[in-house]
């Protein structure tokens, strides 16, 4: 669990009227748009580079490069995998900083094999600890993405790729189709390959610029309905001048005896809980492993006010994370208020304004830097942080 504190100037309505909207970020921003478009980041999505560096006697070699451009939802592990249709015949010879999952049948090649012959291959990104000589820049992440807003530098992830029974001029080639990206789930689209300007590559001294013989981008979007038709998480409220709390909804992300859309529960009292939370996921979906609770979800957000006067508020957030597969290490929380403009402190984490819109006042909590506490070991069990202002 963890929790944090905030403080604003203004007031704040009754819990029975005020509109919260909080939205936790594991893998993904929930909303009920049946579109790849979110509200909060209307112009997120991931941006797929190709780029045609040298030509070879029967192809080219390409440098692939996903940029995360969106502003909180990143990708966890077990990372992503990118899929794509040859347009011709086309084989890959060799790969570095990523493989393909299956070599496909390479049958007709006498002399040496390809590293893959499927006309659809699968990529992933390869692990870190992978030797140097099979890395490049911004590779061996396990997959793993961070979000622009939230880590510019780690935003990245690339992997190299030597194309055989290809063009070799920028008018023979090309260019792959149907691209499919996984995060590690479903919930983006992909649209088709486009011709842009070569991108431009400046040397460490700043003093020569070359560029790439060709470039194409493809461009992804996030939609949750495609990902998932359940909520990911509840948010539960009191305040100090109420002994009243008001739950998470009944079956809010799924019922005890429906464990079909919302994955399997066990009572955290059962003697049997390490044996059950140790064992393979066989599904293989990565499903939730939640505490059983009367609203079944993976995480459940509690909102306290703790302080209400004429002249500023104050609020304390509580993150709670029942899912026993997940330790979240990188996560984030998305908290819509009409007062947030007004916020004057935060205690323990940062925070990033969202207003693509401009009229609208949007809260960022961005763990990027986490005060405190090491990376590593801030993995999400329960949150307590608050913030202050006045």
């Amino acid at each position: 669990m963890r929790s944090w504190r905030f403080v604003s100037t203004g007031s704040v309505a009754d819990l029975s009227v005020i509109a919260v909207l909080f939205l936790f970020l594991l893998s993904s921003f929930s909303f009920t748009s049946t579109e790849a478009y979110d509200a909060l980041d209307p112009n997120g999505n991931i941006t797929i580079k190709w780029d045609v560096m040298s030509w070879t006697p029967d192809g080219y070699v390409a440098v692939v490069t996903m940029y995360n451009f969106q502003q909180y939802r990143h990708i966890q592990a077990p990372g992503w995998t990118l899929g794509w249709t040859w347009a011709k015949k086309e084989v890959i010879w060799s790969m570095m900083g990523g493989q393909t999952t299956e070599q496909g049948d390479c049958s007709r090649f006498k002399g040496n094999t390809p590293h893959c012959c499927k006309k659809d291959p699968t990529v992933v990104d390869l692990l870190p600890g992978t030797p140097y000589n099979q890395q490049i820049a911004n590779c061996c992440k396990g997959g793993v993405i961070n979000s622009w807003a939230q880590d510019p530098a780690n935003a990245a992830s690339s992997f190299q790729v030597s194309v055989g029974a290809a063009g070799t001029s920028n008018k023979t080639v090309k260019l792959p189709k149907n691209f499919t990206l996984k995060a590690p789930g479903p919930g983006y689209t992909c649209g088709p390959a486009k011709i842009v300007r070569p991108t431009k590559f400046v040397s460490g001294d700043k003093r020569r610029v070359t560029q790439a013989l060709m470039t194409w981008n493809v461009t992804c979007t996030y939609s949750q309905f495609l990902a998932q038709k359940t909520p990911t998480c509840c948010v539960s409220l009191s305040s100090f001048y109420n002994d009243t709390i008001v739950n998470c909804p009944t079956c809010t992300c799924g019922c005890q005896n429906n464990t079909a859309g919302s994955g399997s529960c066990v009572d955290p009292d059962s003697p049997y809980l390490a044996s059950v939370v140790s064992a393979p996921d066989k599904s293989g979906n990565s499903a939730p492993l939640v505490q059983c609770t009367s609203h079944m979800c993976p995480i459940r957000v509690h909102w306290h006010v703790k302080l209400n006067y004429k002249d500023y508020w104050r609020v304390k957030i509580t993150i709670t994370n029942f899912n026993y597969r997940m330790n979240y290490t990188l996560w984030n929380l998305v908290v819509q208020h009409p007062n947030f403009d007004n916020i004057t402190k935060l205690f323990s984490f940062n925070y990033k304004s969202l207003s693509p819109y401009g009229d609208l006042s949007k809260l960022f909590l961005n763990i990027s830097i986490l005060i405190s506490f090491d990376w590593k070991e801030s993995a999400l069990c329960h949150l307590v942080s608050q913030l202050y202002g006045w």
